[in-house]
């Protein structure tokens, strides 16, 4: 009897070593492979005996970095073999790759040097390297992308970007198998590309924002190449006919008109002899056609030169073989059987907020398909700022450009989702054990994870959110007094009765919450139907275990770099009156840095976005902390404000914005 308790026990213990070791094994791999299985002996990294018939600097260099050296005698081996086909792999063969870590052994197998690029990826991201040699979890995973683009967009027609900073943006997410880099470089306010031939094009005169600014053609072969030793492929883009300005004032003549397309094939001539890459993007959006043969002779141009074309949709209208790829911009865009389509209707960071719309992002289903085919080639994320941004620092803070990188990233790549951006919306469940919950929260833990260890130095405008519980009121009606007050700001109930009316309380979680969303009911958020001249309040209860002093983000009006809206004025958070107070003491706005009255897009955004300035120093007592919020909304368009935002964001973090504030339990029911 004894005997059989210790076989069982034995056994019991091995059931949760394994369970330990897949848990760890598989916690912070991002994106998340589609086929993963834990094994028990792990790869210690020394002498190398290292085989491989592709990137064989790469993998001598991934070796040296995480502490061993390559020696041909020696017994552990790293080998790479190119293979036909890899069994199993239901999609995109080409970035495929299977890969078994053993004791003394990894073995990598792809069809291509690319899913060979990609097993490296996913290799480092198993490394250990608590001890004093790194050490890679023993697995075995069978791989491959949902979607055959995964990408994203810098328009530096509008917002210039050093070379070094897309370099920096290409190389680190190549890290998580983002594949794609759209370069969008003409616009109205500058043509960023040299020309030779015309030089005058690069002319600070015909430039309107960053005069002087723009990338030589030696340095865009550079970036080219830089995209291809990462695995990227670059997108260039010469938006034609419309988004033209620059051309217009250097030639003075319209694209469309015989000169201007004359102008315009000697200049494809030279972009195309430059860019070594297959796909010229022509735009052809935003724009009224006065020449219906100027897109057909363009195309046809661009073909001649042995490059394939890339369209915006909506725009040009096209049957399929009149042009090889369709990018979506707008929800009205629809993908064609035929013409392969990326998908990046929704997918504007130039107008998310800082904590809601990941959400949506992460969870939505790329074009509502749960992996690609042949008519849906993937997603690229736009980074579209048509109103001046000072600097590129905080175009990739206000954009929260990597946090939404990576959610993208595993998106992309892993597949699924639960439904479309405009149906689930922003709003995580209440259901902390429902499944999008727990998968959000699983991907936040892995994000947070790199943040911290891979991305230092980084502009990174993301803290754990999933642990911020609210409750929101019903929203009562102001009948347009922004300072009217209701019930909640004398005591806080579950529900109220106001003029004979019953109002409750709902939960929510988050440290950004849409009450409606930017794109009105397009995008679902708290308010199934929210209606304008109501008033709603949000309150929880922070629990901290000492008095501290810490930093605090918060903002009621998130905005856009895509709108010239004006800042608040002095004194106000915002032009809807909102008002926050912490144990009930009111917390008053910072001094806004811009203050001009004159509504123009070539004014930089201030510290208007919490991000984009030093968190507001508050004091947390000892035990539990009221936190109160006040949101009125007017109309949502008013002079001010193209686009108002019924929101909040609120979240407390370390004095330098860089985490959150270790220990607190936010619960408006003051749990623990």
């Amino acid at each position: 009897m004894k005997n059989n308790y210790n076989l069982f026990t034995t056994f019991l213990w091995l059931i949760f070593c394994l369970i330990s070791t897949v848990a760890e094994a598989d916690d912070l791999l991002l994106p998340k492979p589609q086929q993963f299985i834990s094994k028990s002996s792990d790869f210690v990294l020394n002498r190398i005996n290292l085989r491989t018939p592709v990137l064989q600097q790469e993998w001598t260099d991934f070796v040296v970095e995480h502490g061993g050296y390559v020696d041909t005698h020696a017994n552990s081996i790293i080998e790479v073999i190119i293979v036909p086909s890899l069994n199993g792999v239901l999609i995109n063969q080409e970035e495929a790759y299977r890969m078994t870590v053993n004791k003394q052994k990894i073995e990598i197998e792809a069809v291509t040097e690319r899913g060979v690029y990609w097993a490296m990826q996913t290799l480092a991201q198993l490394a250990d390297k608590s001890k004093k040699r790194t050490s890679f979890h023993g697995c075995e995973i069978l791989d491959w992308p949902a979607f055959r683009i995964r990408g994203f967009m810098q328009d530096v027609g509008r917002s210039y970007l050093p070379l070094e900073e897309l370099k920096r943006e290409i190389a680190i997410l190549s890290k998580f198998k983002i594949n794609v880099f759209h370069w969008h470089l003409t616009e109205n306010q500058a043509w960023r590309l040299q020309s030779k031939i015309f030089p005058m094009l690069n002319d600070s005169t015909n430039m309107t924002r960053f005069p002087g600014s723009y990338y030589t053609l030696e340095e865009a072969k550079e970036l080219v190449a830089f995209c291809k030793a990462h695995q990227v492929l670059l997108i260039p883009e010469i938006d034609m006919p419309g988004h033209s300005a620059a051309f217009v004032r250097t030639f003075r003549h319209d694209m469309q008109t015989p000169e201007g397309m004359k102008i315009l094939k000697l200049l494809l001539d030279e972009i195309c002899d430059t860019f070594d890459v297959p796909y010229i993007h022509i735009g052809t959006d935003e724009v009224g056609f006065t020449n219906p043969q100027f897109v057909p002779q363009m195309v046809a141009y661009v073909r001649s030169k042995g490059k394939k074309v890339i369209s915006w949709n909506p725009g040009w209208k096209y049957n399929p073989g009149e042009i090889d790829m369709m990018q979506l911009w707008s929800y009205r865009g629809k993908a064609q059987k035929g013409i392969p389509a990326i998908d990046s209707r929704f997918h504007y960071l130039n107008h998310y907020d800082t904590f809601g719309d990941i959400v949506a992002l992460y969870n939505s289903r790329i074009y509502n398909e749960e992996m690609g085919n042949e008519d849906l080639a993937g997603v690229i994320l736009g980074v579209w700022n048509d109103r001046m941004l000072s600097n590129e620092q905080n175009i990739i803070l206000e954009n929260n450009f990597y946090p939404n990188m990576l959610a993208i990233a595993e998106r992309a790549w892993k597949g699924g989702g639960t439904e479309y951006f405009d149906k689930q919306g922003t709003i995580l469940p209440t259901d902390e054990n429902s499944d999008v919950f727990r998968d959000f929260a699983d991907f936040e833990h892995r994000m947070l994870w790199y943040k911290e260890h891979l991305f230092a130095g980084y502009p990174f405008a993301y803290v754990k959110q999933t642990n911020v519980k609210w409750n929101i009121t019903d929203a009562f009606p102001n009948e347009g007094d922004l300072r009217k007050v209701f019930p909640p700001e004398k005591e806080l109930n579950d529900s109220y009765i106001y003029e004979g009316k019953q109002y409750k309380v709902r939960p929510a979680i988050g440290a950004g919450i849409y009450l409606r969303h930017v794109w009105g009911n397009l995008v679902p958020a708290f308010y199934k139907d929210p209606q304008e001249d109501h008033t709603a309040y949000a309150y929880t209860y922070v629990y901290s275990p000492a008095k501290q002093v810490v930093g605090l983000w918060v903002e009621f009006q998130n905005y856009g770099r895509s709108e010239n809206d004006l800042p608040p004025l002095q004194g106000k958070w915002d032009y809807k009156e909102s008002r926050i107070w912490i144990n009930d003491q009111e917390i008053v706005p910072p001094v806004w840095t811009a203050i001009h009255r004159k509504k123009s897009s070539e004014i930089a955004l201030g510290n208007e976005n919490c991000v984009t300035r030093p968190p507001l120093q508050v004091q947390l007592n000892k035990g539990w902390n009221k936190v109160l919020l006040k949101l009125p909304v007017g109309k949502f368009t008013i002079d001010e404000v193209r686009l108002v935002k019924w929101m909040f964001t609120t979240v407390f973090v370390t004095l330098d914005g860089e985490k959150a504030v270790e220990g607190l339990i936010y619960s408006p029911e003051k749990k623990l």
